[in-house]
């Protein structure tokens, strides 16, 4: 904009006039100035978490043996770069970058001989001076290194290799790399590994995370399945780490829709099986204690609801992986489900504690992706899958990601998804705001979209508080976010929650924000029931959509518009059921509008015809840690 010369001089003899002026004439009378009660900027004493992050704890490169000794070649340096955003190639030769970088990462390679790879990629003289070893090494060498992966693989938790300096090696360059990627504020990185017990094909892993660096994780080692395949060594473990080092660390399962019953269950485990033993109040208060979190959603497999377990539901059929266990060595029957999901794990939880006290399976949500290919891709169009021999190739949908005797236990690449991704809401990027957040259980799971939601329950919130710009901040201040606990129900109150959803800003609109309500009867049985909230392009009756959002995906084109659906939903909703004599808890799903699964995209790119009956389309989702109430 260009000034007149008349405005330019008006301007000009204001400005002098002004500055000319005593300032004590520019300031009101005395008798009108109040002294100030608060601040005037309102954020100074906001400490409450203020943003999402996105990441993977769940990262895999060619430290862990099931990799390298698979094809894998990318190694921890690899994974790092790529998840902050740099471009890698992968093991086939495609160049590889993620739509936008993470926020943080755990590369969480297999303790059970970490880095053997990479010992056998450099032929280095300490496993050249092992006998397993120096065979293995001439195998990877002559190009038969998928026989000795499975013998590895085969020798489920028997040490074969059995060289402590492996393992001291490995572990003093994988906390090393974490803490030189690490960037607080920007990208951070964790010190973790996983676990990975599966006795008798049963998964039982879980991923351990520390909230420190170096100094202190340096002074253990990994705890794997050759040291005991039992959970409850595993958290003796982690009491020790942190009484011997004063740090922190936490341990997240995952894959219980693989588990055979195991996962979830409410006896002691006794080798490959259920003991018959029940858990006890001091079994449930480590197991929680020690396990805030569970992995609902990856690329084996979701593991949120199953069809049978909540038949009611139109959406609990998503991305189901259930015909056995982890190496298709058992099949799965009906009865081993409710031991396997996150919403039955959630409900058992609460007759748990009406029995002993203590709720073991008071877990937030997060999802993640396991792939181990180092490469934390989680989006349909950029589906680097799970292992490096199911790269992107014309024929890979066809191929089994993990083979079984049995055909029909198999794990066929065309069924595994492309999920996952854990959010948390944090103040910072740093180990310590990520990790705390985490421990509180203020997360959501994913199925690889970045679509932000929140969630605040309270016992007197109003409709129009979930439209201010103050949202978060009424929220933390009369009420409690995801992972939360209401008690001590006001006479006449119901729990209030207040619920925001907000698209993933290079993905999908949204479909419907529902509320899954869980609670314990008086009989000691438990219930479900789930509520549509806010419901894009139509209104809610009767706590359900007034119709189906509509479906724009173009299969053989692999693409869809966001002509339907919103960008943005809100939800204000009162518990209509609510007893205050009953255990309960609520948890947030919100679904988007149909898009085309990576199988749509594999058969555009390379011109193929998918297997008969591959899902070709799916509905990205998100869930978050519940809020539970709790009776006087």
């Amino acid at each position: 904009m260009k000034l007149s010369f008349a405005t330019a001089i008006s301007i000009t003899t204001l400005v002098a006039a002004t500055t000319s002026a005593p300032a004590q004439d520019l300031l009101p009378p005395a008798d009108l100035v109040d002294e100030p009660k608060a601040e005037y900027s309102p954020y100074v004493d906001d400490h409450f978490p203020n943003r999402v992050l996105f990441g993977d704890t769940h990262l895999h490169s060619s430290w862990s043996a099931d990799s390298g000794m698979a094809g894998g070649v990318l190694d921890q340096d690899a994974g790092y770069r790529v998840s902050r955003g740099e471009e890698v190639t992968s093991a086939l030769g495609w160049r590889v970058k993620l739509i936008r970088p993470l926020d943080f990462v755990v590369m969480a390679d297999h303790a059970e001989n970490l880095g053997l790879a990479d010992f056998i990629r450099r032929s280095d003289p300490l496993i050249l001076a092992n006998e397993t070893g120096k065979r293995w090494h001439d195998m990877v060498k002559s190009g038969n290194g998928y026989d000795a992966f499975l013998e590895w693989l085969r020798a489920n938790d028997t040490d074969l290799i059995n060289e402590p300096k492996l393992l001291a090696t490995a572990w003093d360059s994988a906390t090393t790399n974490a803490d030189e990627y690490y960037q607080p504020g920007t990208f951070t990185t964790f010190h973790g590994f996983e676990w990975t017990s599966h006795p008798g094909g049963n998964n039982m892993h879980r991923v351990v995370i520390f909230r420190d660096g170096k100094d202190r994780t340096s002074q253990v080692f990994p705890f794997s399945q050759y040291d005991s395949t039992d959970p409850e060594d595993l958290w003796d473990y982690m009491a020790a780490y942190e009484e011997k080092t004063g740090g922190q660390v936490l341990a997240i399962p995952h894959n219980g829709n693989l588990s055979n019953g195991l996962m979830f269950a409410l006896e002691t485990i006794d080798g490959s099986n259920l003991s018959g033993e029940p858990i006890d109040a001091n079994y449930a208060a480590k197991r929680i204690r020690w396990e805030p979190l569970a992995e609902v959603t990856q690329q084996k497999g979701d593991g949120e609801a199953h069809p049978l377990l909540s038949p009611d539901d139109a959406f609990a059929d998503f991305e189901t992986i259930d015909a056995g266990n982890l190496n298709g060595q058992g099949a799965k029957t009906p009865e081993m489900l409710p031991a396997e999901y996150a919403r039955e794990a959630l409900k058992t939880g609460l007759m748990a504690e009406a029995n002993l006290g203590v709720n073991p399976f008071k877990f937030g949500m997060i999802g993640s992706t396991d792939n181990h290919t180092a490469l934390p891709t989680s989006r349909e169009e950029n589906n680097f899958s799970k292992a490096s021999f199911v790269e992107p190739a014309p024929d890979r949908a066809f191929h089994p990601l993990v083979a079984a005797d049995d055909p029909a236990l198999s794990i066929m690449e065309a069924d595994v998804g492309a999920s996952g991704l854990a959010a948390v809401w944090a103040r910072e990027n740093t180990r310590e705001s990520i990790w705390d957040a985490m421990a509180r259980k203020e997360t959501y799971a994913t199925s690889g979209t970045r679509l932000s939601v929140r969630v605040f329950a309270g016992w007197d919130f109003n409709a129009e508080e979930v439209s201010r710009p103050d949202f978060a901040r009424t929220g933390y201040a009369r009420g409690v976010p995801m992972g939360g606990d209401l008690t001590d129900a006001p006479s006449g109150s119901s729990p209030t929650l207040m619920i925001r959803a907000l698209r993933d800003p290079d993905g999908a609109n949204l479909d419907r924000i529902q509320i899954v309500k869980g609670w314990l009867n008086d009989d000691g049985t438990t219930s479900e029931k789930i509520f549509d909230v806010a419901c894009g392009d139509r209104a809610v009756v009767d706590h359900a959509c007034d119709g189906d959002v509509g479906n724009t995906v173009n299969v053989a084109d692999a693409s869809y518009t966001n002509t339907i659906g919103e960008p943005l939903l809100t939800g204000y909703w009162i518990d209509p059921e609510f007893d205050p004599e009953k255990r309960a808890f609520y948890y947030v799903r919100v679904i988007e509008i149909p898009t085309p699964r990576w199988t749509a995209y594999d058969a555009k790119f390379f011109n193929v015809q998918m297997p008969e009956g591959t899902r070709m389309q799916l509905r990205d989702r998100a869930y978050t840690s519940p809020i539970w109430y709790t009776p006087k």
